[in-house]
């Protein structure tokens, strides 16, 4: 039986962890085969203590500062490879879990020594209905890859059309994921230095890299308290990230091809944050990628990917996108305008990508 650490990244969650904690000690894995960590990143709640009172079974990991899910995780993950653990299991503060996911999740990712992460079908927590959310509907069934490095869910809103088969995705969220121990040691954790968002998007692309394969399995299930935000500090983070994950991820040729489109992406989101009012944030983007430094790091990163990539862009981009499909960002400009041209671009072009 394969022993699997259980990793919740923490902060400010007490509300979540009588439900989150609760569902995963009421799994149907056998006890003595998984351990739980949580990993709290500087709560000023109470939740280390309410934890600590309730769940003595679980293993708490106290940061001083707040590091960020990046870092937060791959605390966890560097504590449960050092104890030997044969998968780790990253979940969100805010899910609710079916007993019988975990397993499931197992009995996928041992069908096959390639399959490096499996994702459960994430739901709507069911109380979001009352929000006009609908009942049963899907928060993510799998990510997505838009070649100009956005990362959105699969299937989000959509009701669950009963497909229990699993199948290969671009990338696992990082509100629930199985990911193998071997897997990791080749391609590494999470990236610190994103701190928060596209990090589950460059790890997927990684696994990618090596010649892993990503799955989701629709039969295990997680809820989710799901929340979109539109905050300016993630803003940042998540253009930040997203141009660290082309520069990092695509070989040279490739960025070449897309640069034309990503250009005229960049002019419309710098219109988009003048009117919005984040066009400071988008500014510091800029000026990331102005510091030499920065520059020394996508290189000296590039360098490490290179040494255990195995497979070609050709193959990687047939799980990419010409399309950001995201019903929190749904509009008409993007559905009636660029959408089409984007994806009119990127089906030329990938057609171009040999190597």
């Amino acid at each position: 039986m394969k022993r699997i650490a259980i990793i919740i990244v923490n902060y400010n969650g007490r509300k979540y962890l009588q439900d989150c904690l609760g569902s995963l000690f009421k799994l149907d894995y056998p006890e003595n085969n998984y351990k739980v960590f949580l990993v709290d990143n500087a709560s000023v709640d109470d939740s280390v203590i309410f934890v600590k009172n309730n769940f003595l079974q679980v293993e708490i990991i106290e940061n001083k500062e707040n590091s960020g899910f990046a870092k937060g995780n791959n605390l966890g993950i560097k504590k449960a490879l050092a104890e030997n653990f044969d998968y780790v299991c990253l979940i969100n503060q805010d899910t609710v879990s079916e007993p019988d996911f975990l397993s499931k999740l197992v009995e996928i990712a041992e069908r096959d020594k390639k399959i490096a992460a499996v994702q459960p079908r994430l739901m709507l927590y069911p109380t979001l209905a009352e929000a006009g959310l609908g009942k049963d509907k899907v928060n993510s069934l799998g990510n997505s890859i838009h070649y100009l490095g956005f990362g959105f869910s699969s299937g989000g809103y959509q009701r669950f059309d009963g497909n229990l088969e699993p199948q290969e995705i671009a990338y696992a969220s990082g509100a629930a994921v199985l990911l193998k121990k071997t897997a990791l040691e080749k391609v590494g954790l999470f990236d610190p230095d994103f701190f928060m968002y596209h990090e589950d998007l460059d790890l997927g692309w990684r696994l990618r890299l090596a010649g892993y394969k990503i799955l989701v399995a629709p039969a295990a299930v997680v809820y989710h308290k799901y929340e979109f935000s539109k905050s300016i500090k993630k803003y940042y983070y998540m253009e930040r990230n997203r141009f660290i994950c082309i520069l990092e991820n695509y070989k040279w040729p490739t960025i070449f091809l897309i640069t034309p489109a990503c250009l005229l992406m960049e002019l419309g989101l710098f219109l988009f944050s003048l009117k919005s009012g984040f066009w400071r944030e988008k500014l510091k983007v800029y000026a990331y990628f102005l510091q030499l430094r920065n520059w020394r790091k996508i290189f000296k990163h590039r360098r490490e990917k290179n040494k255990y990539r195995q497979v070609k862009d050709r193959e990687i981009v047939k799980f990419f996108t010409g399309k950001i499909e995201f019903q929190e960002i749904d509009n008409w400009l993007l559905a009636k305008i660029a959408n089409p041209i984007f994806n009119l671009y990127w089906q030329i072009v990938k057609n171009l990508i040999i190597w």
